[in-house]
Formats: C-alpha cells, sequence, structure tokens
C-alpha cells in the first residue's frame, strides 16, 4: 500500500467513525463528504458549493442537493454547525465548540476569531415565553489598503 493511499485510508476511517459516533449511517456520499470536512483531523468552514467543487476536484460523484441534503443532516447530528453571514450566504463549520468568526467581506471566507478576546458583558433577556439559546458572533472584515 502507497504512502497516499494509506493516509487516504486513514481519512476515511477518521470520517467514519466520526459519522457513527453521530449515529449517522456512513453511506458512501457521507463518508465521502465527511473525509473531506474532517479526515485530516482539521477543522473547516466550507459553503455547499465549495465543498461540491472539492468533491469533483477528487473525483467523486455527488450533486449539488445532496451536499446541501448532506449537511443539512450533518447540523441535525451536530457534527457541523451553520453560520449565516447575511440573508443568502451560509458555511458550515466543523468546530461545533461556541466561538466567534471573521468574515472577510471582500474574499467571500469564514475564520475562526479568538474566542480569548471576546468579551460579551451582558445580554438583554429573552422576551417572555423564550429563553436564549446561543449567541453567535460574527465580525466582518475588509483590508485595508
Amino acid at each position: 500500500m502507497t504512502a497516499q493511499a494509506t493516509t487516504t485510508a486513514q481519512a476515511t476511517t477518521v470520517a467514519t467513525r466520526w459519522l457513527s459516533g453521530a449515529g449517522l449511517r456512513p453511506t458512501r456520499q457521507r463518508v465521502t463528504l465527511a473525509t473531506l470536512l474532517v479526515g485530516d483531523g482539521q477543522h473547516r468552514h466550507v459553503t455547499a458549493e465549495s465543498l461540491f467543487d472539492d468533491a469533483r476536484t477528487y473525483g467523486e460523484s455527488v450533486s449539488l442537493a445532496t451536499v446541501y441534503n448532506t449537511l443539512r443532516a450533518f447540523c441535525d447530528a451536530g457534527l457541523v454547525q451553520e453560520v449565516t453571514v447575511d440573508g443568502s450566504k451560509s458555511y458550515f463549520d466543523t468546530n461545533t465548540h461556541d466561538h466567534p468568526h471573521f468574515y472577510w467581506e471582500d474574499e467571500n471566507r469564514l475564520s475562526d476569531a479568538p474566542a480569548g478576546e471576546l468579551e460579551i458583558a451582558r445580554l438583554p433577556k429573552a422576551p417572555e415565553g423564550a429563553e436564549i439559546t446561543a449567541v453567535d458572533v460574527v465580525i466582518r472584515l475588509r483590508r485595508t489598503r
């Protein structure tokens, strides 16, 4: 077995365990997308379109609709979190712990912001009959010239 084949097999094993640990059946398409997302052990911020492009680059046959549906299943299982940067653009983050994000507007790119540097001193009270479930922090950036 070549070094690349071993690495690919290891990445697939990581992805399969990630899916199984969340109670998801490791179908071929789920394993393919999970391998691209977490196979190397690094966190990713992807859009459905960028994950679709990555899958095609690696020669995988998967439709964009399948990528959307699979990412939704991953969200529902708690494997990824959806980060909405505007009304029509969502990113999916494999780091599901609470943390802030930088959104690079001129690059359409999302990255983690240092959580230790964020301080939220006070939140408003939730309206009657509601509770706060999360606080999403997206810090929008633009490069200075």
